[in-house]
């Protein structure tokens, strides 16, 4: 009887430390779109009220990105160090900070503030594909999914809610944006009760350092970079400027702001979907090749198409950027052996590949400045679809790093 009744303490233990970690999983990836997509609706009001031009402008979505660039592969090291629990509470702290900072007044509190919440996401952005690696290693696409499917689900809800915020509550920019520090608030309290695991999350991260090799040296750990790289370059520049190509095209303020919240609505079952069937999958290229089609389509459609259809060219670009991200999300523990790689490659992934997509908003914002047209910059969209195929079929292959790196050295 008493061994019966241990046994039922550890299942219940084990229910409870299962659905704790999920329920952790799903507030922290709430966070993780909100304080970037809220701001694609507000960037010409922010460029108004600050006297901005375009591509300063454009600096707002690209300044979290070249943190995510610099801080990430750091992250993976500090994980082992003070451990994975540990250093996701210190990252929302830092992302209330950042996101109330971001808000009280001035470009250069807008620009440090923003800042911030890029260093704060990067560390959550690395480790939680690790996370799951870890905590669910035969669950890997249904975690995947839920986490994409809740961070995605809050970025669409920001984007459809910024101008009503701002403008029919009378908050203004500032209150739209700030607004979002109460979900972070929720979630460090939230995040507060994993603390009890940090010994054993470091103890088990320690453990999985075997394999040790260079990722930098690895032609797949190299295209599946690009493949994060392209994909989220692809998602940024749409953020953070379609609503403004959408009102060239004579569409409102505040219309075009729930067309962006509708094209992340149209991505959400496709980032729960795709990952389980991609975990089912010995390689991922057909899902490579549907991508493409996507994302062409709807940039074409964007460019040459009826503006009658304009609803349609959204919905094939918030599929598009559903399977992309997915895929994206995959590949670092489908590619890995263990959670330790899978953090490694994550880091080395989001490093190179935010900084290839930092470039994006930016690069938008001059070429619209400089003709006072968005056909080159979606021509130019257009061909990053392309690059994304050609990285994600090399991407997709059934190998890991580590025995891919093993077959080119024998090669």
């Amino acid at each position: 009887m008493r061994t019966s009744s241990i046994t039922k303490r550890n299942q219940s233990h084990k229910h409870t430390s299962f659905w704790l970690i999920t329920l952790g999983i799903i507030f922290i990836a709430t966070n993780l779109r909100a304080p970037l997509t809220s701001v694609g609706p507000l960037v010409g009001t922010i460029r108004d009220h600050l006297q901005l031009s375009n591509t300063q402008a454009g600096l707002i979505t690209t300044l979290p990105l070249l943190a995510f660039a610099l801080f990430s592969p750091i992250v993976p090291k500090l994980g082992r160090k003070i451990g994975v629990e540990f250093l996701i509470l210190l990252s929302l702290i830092f992302l209330t900070v950042g996101i109330l900072l971001r808000s009280s007044s001035g470009a250069a509190a807008l620009y440090i503030g923003t800042a911030i919440l890029g260093f704060a996401i990067s560390v959550c952005n690395v480790l939680l594909p690790s996370l799951i690696k870890h905590k669910f290693p035969n669950k890997i696409g249904l975690m995947t999914g839920v986490y994409s499917i809740s961070m995605n689900l809050c970025g669409a809800i920001a984007s459809g809610i910024s101008i009503p915020l701002a403008v029919k509550s009378g908050m203004g920019w500032q209150g739209a944006l700030a607004i979002w520090s109460g979900l972070t608030f929720i979630s460090i309290l939230f995040w507060l009760q994993q603390l009890k695991n940090r010994k054993t999350g470091k103890e088990s991260t320690n453990q999985q350092t075997d394999h040790k090799m260079n990722l930098w040296r690895s032609p797949l750990a190299w295209q599946v970079t690009l493949f994060m790289g392209i994909q989220s370059m692809v998602f940024y520049v749409l953020i953070a400027w379609l609503p403004e190509i959408l009102k060239q095209q004579g569409i409102s303020d505040g219309h075009s702001g729930w067309l962006l919240s509708f094209m992340q609505m149209a991505l959400l079952p496709f980032t729960f979907i795709v990952p389980i069937i991609a975990g089912r999958m010995a390689g991922q290229r057909p899902l490579v090749i549907i991508t493409t089609v996507l994302f062409l389509s709807g940039t074409i459609g964007l460019l040459y198409g009826s503006p009658k259809l304009v609803l349609l060219w959204i919905v094939l670009l918030g599929i598009g950027g559903g399977f992309a991200f997915s895929l994206a999300m995959m590949f670092f523990g489908l590619r890995t052996e263990t959670a330790q790689q899978a953090a490694e490659l994550s880091g080395m992934a989001q490093s190179v590949g935010y900084l290839l997509a930092a470039i994006g908003p930016a690069l938008f914002g001059y070429l619209h400045d400089l003709q006072n047209s968005w056909t080159t910059p979606l021509l130019l969209l257009a061909g990053a679809s392309i690059l994304l195929l050609i990285f994600g079929l090399g991407a997709a292959r059934n190998q890991n790093v580590h025995t891919a790196k093993d077959n080119m050295m024998k090669g």
